[in-house]
This record gives C-alpha cells, structure tokens and sequence, in this order.
C-alpha cells in the first residue's frame, strides 16, 4: 500500500502543479479516467497542462468550460472534460464517455458533480495563495505524484 506521502504532493507554483501532472500523466493507460475535485482557480487546468505533456501530447491545453470537451491527439488521447455547466446526467451521457474511454484518458474537472465506476479521484486544496495540496484519492495504488 502507498504511503501518504506517495498519495500527496505539495505544490508552491503552477509550475510545480504542472510537473506533478507530468509525473502523474506518464502513468496513465487507455480507460484511466480521473475526476478533479477543486474550487475555481485550484488549479485543475494546470494540472492536466501536465499530464498532457507527461502523456507525451504537445498540446495547447486549455479550460474546456465552454467547449465542455477538448481533444487532444496522440499515441493515447486525452480527453478534457468540464461538466461544471451541466445539470442532469442525460447531458453528461451525451458527452460520449464510454466512446472517449476506449480510446484513451479522460480527465474531467468537476469532477465531484460525476459519479463514474473506477474513475481515479483527484483533490485540489489551497492552503495559501500559491500553494496546492494535490490528493490522489480513489486511485490506483500504482500511481504516485
């Protein structure tokens, strides 16, 4: 079983934030899908900029809020997904995750208003301004910041 220590990382930038995902997206096989549970501005699409790259994506990655899903291509895609505007669970079947899944990663942010069968959990706090705490929770023992 991981330690605690493995299960979080402290970060002190987004910088820092980033490489954490980077370590954490070289992990990752096709069907992983993880849910990031975070207030606004936590710092959700910083980490999946770096699990794109660790993934092996060069990708402009961006917040999918209003496209509500964001594509990126690869040896394994990602698929970044923000439910956050969503309200019932029809809408969130309509996003196609099942499909999404067969093909790659799906890393959703929101992911706290999603209740999905094996889906990795992943917190985001904010104990100072610049600081996060990331948490894997529901996770594969396998993984580690």
């Amino acid at each position: 079983m991981p330690s605690d220590v493995a299960r979080q990382r402290l970060t002190e930038s987004a910088t820092e934030t980033e490489a954490a995902g980077e370590r954490l997206g070289a992990q990752l096989v096709r069907g992983d899908m993880l849910l990031l549970v975070g207030e606004m501005g936590a710092g959700k699409t910083t980490l999946v900029r770096g699990i794109a790259r660790g993934m092996g994506l060069d990708a402009d990655v961006m917040s999918p809020t209003f496209q509500l899903v964001r594509l990126y291509r690869g040896r394994l895609p990602l698929a970044h997904v923000d439910v956050y505007r969503l309200g019932d669970t029809g809408e969130i079947a309509e996003l196609g995750l099942d499909e999404l899944l067969d093909d790659g990663v799906v890393v959703v942010e929101w992911g706290d208003r999603l209740t999905w069968p094996g889906a990795a959990r992943i917190r985001i706090d904010e104990p100072s301004r610049t600081s996060r705490r990331l948490v894997l929770e529901e996770a594969p023992e396998r993984w580690s910041w």
